[in-house]
């Protein structure tokens, strides 16, 4: 038996699969979900903790660049 192809095609091709419709989108939860709401308070709560982490750090990451002030003296004690 002898089968006789053209370049790229074939005289038997498969079937072409049936294109099935998409699933359709799940709907949004609602917005008093407690889920969500369980969510915007974690989310809440980790961006305060970034936001006191980051009040703390006083200095760039290069450091304090004010100049040294261990040579300033000063006067122990009282009187003007």
């Amino acid at each position: 038996m002898l089968l006789f192809t053209l370049p790229g095609k074939a005289i038997f091709s498969p079937p072409k699969p049936k294109a099935s419709p998409a699933p359709a989108p799940a709907p949004p939860p609602a917005a008093d979900d407690p889920a969500i709401e369980e969510a915007r308070r974690k989310e809440r709560m980790a961006a305060a903790k970034r936001k006191g982490r980051a009040a703390t750090i006083l200095t760039s990451g290069l450091g304090d660049t004010t100049g040294d002030t261990s040579a300033q003296t000063t006067k122990l004690g009282g009187g003007a």
